[in-house]
């Protein structure tokens, strides 16, 4: 199984890629799976994204212990599966940065040990400003979506994306797409 992990901020383009990403593999004959968190499936993901749309501490954690169980439900019951060629994970690891930096990276260290992970990990990266202009016209407005939480977190979630293939996602959907299939044709 070629396991696809899609990562950023809101605003970036995850599902977006994820679903181009999935046709490209699909027109190839393959069958693909994507997983995007939190996922409305199951009470987890249900739990973590009303979390998300509330305010205040309590539902910060909310949101960062929902989540994760939505994710690890998710590699539970999908990862390995004979019958999927391609997983595509949507925001996955890269959550761990919406808390403080200090647990931020201890999270990601230890999620990173037991979750799984491969070579075709993409964080898509673009200015808060940008991803500010993306989300301006959303119904609802998730915690995270102000510029001072959008540039905290960016900071951490470069910080523990090193090894990954860095996207920058700021110009339109092709040319962030153009960048994606060239990794992709280097690693298949």
């Amino acid at each position: 199984m070629r396991l696809i992990i899609i990562d950023g901020l809101d605003g970036v383009g995850k599902d977006t890629h994820s679903r181009l990403i999935a046709d490209r593999y699909s027109k190839k004959g393959e069958n693909v799976v994507i997983r995007s968190h939190p996922e409305s499936d199951n009470f987890f993901g249900r739990k973590a994204k009303k979390a998300l749309l509330g305010h205040g501490k309590i539902n910060r954690l909310k949101a960062s212990v929902f989540y994760m169980i939505d994710v690890l439900r998710s590699i539970r019951k999908y990862y390995r599966r004979k019958d999927i060629d391609t997983l595509i994970m949507t925001r996955y690891l890269v959550g761990t940065a919406y808390l403080p930096k200090k647990l931020a990276k201890f999270a990601y260290n230890f999620f990173v040990k037991f979750v799984p992970t491969s070579k075709y990990m993409f964080f898509l990266d673009a200015p808060s400003s940008e991803l500010l202009k993306r989300i301006k016209t959303r119904k609802e407005r998730e915690m995270f979506e102000k510029r001072s939480e959008f540039e905290k977190v960016r900071r951490k979630a470069l910080m523990l994306v090193k090894n990954w293939n860095i996207i920058d996602a700021s110009g339109s959907v092709n040319d962030t797409f153009s960048q994606i299939e060239a990794v992709l044709y280097k690693l298949d």
